[in-house]
């Protein structure tokens, strides 16, 4: 239960910082947000604010998400329905009931065609009538939608497909921007959380000392740093490790140094055997340690160094997976998610803090990759109309927002099948 709700912690913050992002530039660029939701699923809360912007709170704790009209988001008005209106004292609609609850305040009628995007009219006919009548719908005009929430009309003007080319490129690139910004972030304070930040030095700096192994039998401690073995120089701790691996068995002379003085020991090399290759190879019991900056500047920075190694990490995987050939291994969905929450939250709160900001980054990354239905695809899209000075019909990105929402499907469907059958099988 503890990692579910971390999980869930951790995937919501992330997701709905995400959509922050485009809600921001999406308001700023004047395209109407008719809903903010945390959560997924049936409605629990919901509050219509001053900026016409619908908050809502979702039954199941899982990201979130921000309607922009016009965006893949259409109202659900089809001729034929029996909708309730609401008229105002210039005998315009004020408010459009499709719910199944209609009141005794409103006209009852049955839609024969709408237009809320351009015309701003419902030609309807009112229960009992013998004529269709068109109603003018006010341009502020709210929609009470199936599940009773409230959200307004989207005239043309305010929609994402009135917006220009910069605008709808800054709502889109939004999002991917503030997972790296909460990357920054959370590593920063985990900076100042850490005794000092890794230098990743490669001498041979013992970080552990494994309990009943030779090195602890010898006397070495964490922080001694191995300078020779067998009177052979050791600069680095690969070259450290070239001297035991091959020599299980064997006693040899180890040199460190400890609190700035040299100290000798001797011990006997353990002999280990790898459980895929059967290789039996030496080994003496110490996990690699590292130095320590503990300088402010190195603090406060911290977060930018972190996020933009992962995200370079990231970027190799990707140039990887180009040169070397598609492989399903290479992703992981919900279910190994999971399993990796389960992991850090057994070692505490930093390495939660940690995995959330590099679950963030690797986020920001996957988004703008140019891929129908992504972020990363939108961009694509919003470069193409800029050049061309005219928009990709709304058919053709249909179309191609479809394609993109397929293939992620299918490449989900497959990513959580195999991290089932990696965990469980």
């Amino acid at each position: 239960m503890k990692t579910i709700l971390v999980f869930l912690l951790i995937f919501s913050v992330i997701v709905v910082i995400h959509e922050f992002g485009h809600f921001y530039f999406a308001k700023k660029a004047g395209i109407k947000v008719r809903e903010f939701a945390i959560g997924m699923g049936p409605k629990l809360f919901s509050h219509q604010g001053a900026d016409g912007t619908t908050y809502t709170l979702r039954i199941l704790p899982m990201g979130g998400y921000v309607r922009l009209a016009g965006l893949n988001e259409e109202d659900d008005i089809e001729p034929g329905m029996e909708i309730g209106l609401t008229l105002n004292q210039s005998d315009e609609v004020q408010q459009i009931n499709v719910s199944d609850a209609l009141s005794q305040d409103e006209l009852p009628v049955r839609v024969n065609q709408v237009d809320l995007i351009n015309d701003m009219t419902i030609e309807a006919l009112p229960s009992g009538g013998a004529e269709y009548i068109t109603y003018p719908v006010n341009r502020q005009a709210t929609i009470i939608e199936a599940d009773q929430t409230n959200v307004e009309v989207a005239p043309y003007e305010s929609r994402y497909e009135a917006a220009s080319p910069w605008s709808k490129f800054k709502t889109n690139i939004a999002g991917p921007i503030n997972n790296f910004i909460l990357s920054i972030i959370v590593f920063t304070i985990i900076g100042f959380l850490l005794p000092g930040i890794p230098m990743n030095s490669p001498e041979p700096i013992i970080g552990t000392v494994t309990e009943g192994s030779a090195a602890e039998e010898a006397g070495l401690e964490a922080n001694d740093v191995i300078t020779a073995v067998n009177q052979e120089p050791v600069t680095d701790w690969n070259q450290m490790v070239s001297y035991i691996q091959p020599n299980p068995g064997e006693q040899v002379q180890v040199t460190y140094e400890r609190d700035g003085h040299e100290y000798t020991t001797e011990l006997t090399i353990d002999q280990t055997v790898d459980s895929e290759t059967g290789e039996e190879y030496g080994i003496i019991g110490v996990i690699k340690g590292d130095r320590y900056d503990t300088r402010f500047i190195s603090r406060l920075t911290y977060g930018v160094t972190a996020t933009f190694n992962v995200i370079m990490r990231v970027l190799a995987a990707l140039k990887e997976m180009f040169v070397s050939g598609f492989s399903i291994d290479n992703f992981g969905g919900p279910v190994a998610m999971a399993q990796m929450t389960s992991q850090v939250v057994e070692f505490g709160f930093i390495p939660v803090l940690n995995f959330m900001a590099w679950l963030s980054a690797n986020l920001g990354i996957i988004n703008l990759l140019p891929i129908p239905a992504l972020d990363g695809g939108k961009i694509v899209l919003n470069i193409i109309e800029g050049v061309r000075g005219k928009p990709v019909s709304q058919s053709t990105e249909g179309i191609i927002t479809l394609i993109g929402v397929g293939l992620l499907f299918i490449l989900m469907i497959l990513v959580t099948w195999n991290d089932i059958q990696r965990a469980f099988f």
